[in-house]
């Protein structure tokens, strides 16, 4: 199963709030219930809870990445409630997507639990159910981090639910764990990268960023960040970094050694309808480039969720993620960095000087470089080319680019708009190690988290840290060098309880004061949408502090 595709023939379903569920609509000659009790029909019904993915991580990112210490709003705004916080409040249109859309997941999820009773069995069925509550506890995973605690809703749902209790957020974990120990015992062991399927890895994987996350709560205890431990090496099972950088956003080789867990999307089909079933995560991450008009045709950018000064600043000389992670050249046709392989004629548009460049680095370059230069080349100077520098110059490549996302094959002309059909990296290697470093820190261990993280900085080709420098700081920087745009950094800061003093550090738009709501609480959780609030018939579900 290289990709999974969501098969519109066979189900439908719609999801407007927390009281209106799964409809069928079957446009074939066969009903649904018959359809699933069989075990090809089965299996296209698991199929349709990796197509949920797409809904939650295929459209703009901002719920992930927005309002951190690593990206700031350009030239085009973000949304203010988002990227900045005062504004943040139930009513806030962006804030619901996630929330539907993982209820979405969920009850897809439920229905498959409720047909596997029915189905026709084989020993299949069971390997397939755990698959399926490895994802409805990702979806779970992902609304206890935004929203705290929220409805447990498990059933199979034929008619509408009008009223809704708020469960804990030590209940959600609770639930998320038992569906996680569940997808353990029954999903496979195939390579990720041969098979596309969830398998042991990746459910070890996720456990370990859930007792890591549920550590930090008020009701974790130190054997959470031990068992985050565990499973950290558990899913890193003695492989090692062995990919280059460079190569594991490569594109066509998005299915690595090293992916563990991803939204997969394939051209061929999304050609029947590119704009919804391809993915947006190229079209954020830079300055506008110029789109389809410019000669030599760009890629669309949105000019928004641009690296701040603070991330630029993470790298050093040396660091092989510099160049892997943002275009520092780009050629008069940006897509030649893809396509041409001898580069060595190819006319330079815009070169974005590194931190570390002396004045004496800055003339060598442009000596070596004179006659590749094009005749609207500019030079941009270390420190003008950060977020924030737009509040002086916000011209087209103002920012640097981040490159690790680029679709050189793009399912339609950058024109029609923002559309990619590479995969989204959820889960890799590299994250894991970081994930085990930071486990072992806490548990006590930071011996044995410091070799975990210098397994990270040895692959691209910096000094090892120090047991001096070796804390939670430093685990951050670590993970933005690692891991920029990769759907991380809000739950990050979160998660060590660091967003504020780090947004309000290092994102111009961005205050301490902004997080100050209701009765003065700090916007931390993301507030429950009001839709959700106001189509629930029971009036006893708490809002979250600070709205």
């Amino acid at each position: 199963m290289k990709k999974i595709i969501l098969i519109l023939g066979i189900i439908v379903t719609a999801f407007s709030s927390c009281s209106d569920y799964i409809e069928e609509d079957s446009r074939s000659a066969v009903p649904a219930d018959e359809t699933y009790k069989t075990a090809s029909g089965f299996q296209l019904l698991v199929n349709t809870n990796y197509a949920w993915l797409k809904g939650i991580y295929g459209g703009a990112p901002w719920i992930f990445e927005s309002g951190t210490d690593m990206y700031a709003e350009g030239r085009t705004p973000e949304p203010a409630g988002l990227s900045q916080y005062s504004q943040l409040v139930p009513s806030s249109s962006e804030i619901g997507p996630l929330y539907k859309s993982c209820y979405e997941l969920i009850q897809s999820v439920n229905k498959t639990v409720y047909y596997s009773t029915v189905t026709e069995q084989n020993a299949n069925v069971s390997v397939l159910v755990g698959e399926a509550k490895f994802l409805r506890a990702s979806a779970y995973f992902l609304l206890v981090q935004n929203y705290g605690g929220v409805p447990i809703v498990n059933e199979h749902v034929t008619s509408p639910i009008l009223s809704f209790t708020r469960n804990s957020a030590e209940e959600v974990y609770n639930q998320i764990i038992a569906d996680l120990d569940e997808a353990l015992a029954n999903v496979g062991t195939d390579a990720y990268a041969t098979s596309g399927k969830v398998n042991k890895r990746a459910v070890n994987d996720l456990l370990a960023k859930v007792y890591l996350t549920r550590g930090y709560e008020t009701f974790g205890t130190a054997a959470d960040f031990t068992k985050a431990a565990s499973y950290a090496d558990a899913a890193i099972a003695g492989q090692g970094l062995n990919i280059a950088f460079d190569q594991l956003f490569k594109p066509g080789n998005d299915l690595n050694a090293e992916t563990i867990f991803s939204v997969q999307y394939d051209k061929n089909s999304t050609s029947t309808d590119p704009q919804n079933l391809g993915n947006n995560q190229f079209y954020y991450f830079s300055s506008y480039l110029g789109g389809s008009e410019t000669k030599g045709g760009s890629p669309l950018r949105s000019y928004n969720l641009l690296p701040t000064g603070y991330a630029l600043g993470l790298y050093e000389k040396g660091d092989k993620r510099w160049e892997a992670t943002f275009m520092t050249e780009i050629y008069a046709n940006y897509y030649d960095f893809f396509r041409v392989a001898d580069k060595t004629n190819l006319k330079i548009k815009d070169f974005y000087e590194p931190k570390w460049f002396t004045p004496a680095d800055r003339l060598a370059w442009e000596t070596a470089n004179e006659s590749r230069k094009s005749t609207d080349f500019e030079y941009h100077p270390w420190g003008e080319y950060a977020a924030e520098y737009t509040l002086i110059k916000n011209f087209d490549y103002t920012t640097i680019p981040v490159k690790k996302f680029d679709d050189p094959d793009p399912t339609t002309p950058t024109s029609t708009g923002n559309v990619s059909t590479r995969d989204i990296i959820l889960a890799r290697l590299g994250e894991t190690y970081l994930v085990a470093a930071e486990a072992y820190l806490k548990a006590g261990n930071p011996t044995t988290g410091l070799a975990r993280l210098n397994e990270v900085r040895k692959r691209a080709g910096v000094a090892n840290a120090t047991a001096a420098q070796f804390n939670i700081d430093y685990i951050l920087d670590e993970r933005g060098r690692e891991l920029l745009g990769e759907y991380k950094r809000w739950a990050d800061l979160k998660r060590t309880g660091t967003l504020v003093a780090r947004a309000s550090a290092h994102n111009y738009k961005i205050e301490e004061a902004n997080f100050v709501g209701v009765d003065g609480a700090l916007k931390i959780l993301r507030p429950i949408p009001q839709s959700a609030l106001d189509l629930n018939q029971n009036k006893d579900f708490p809002q979250n502090p600070g709205y």
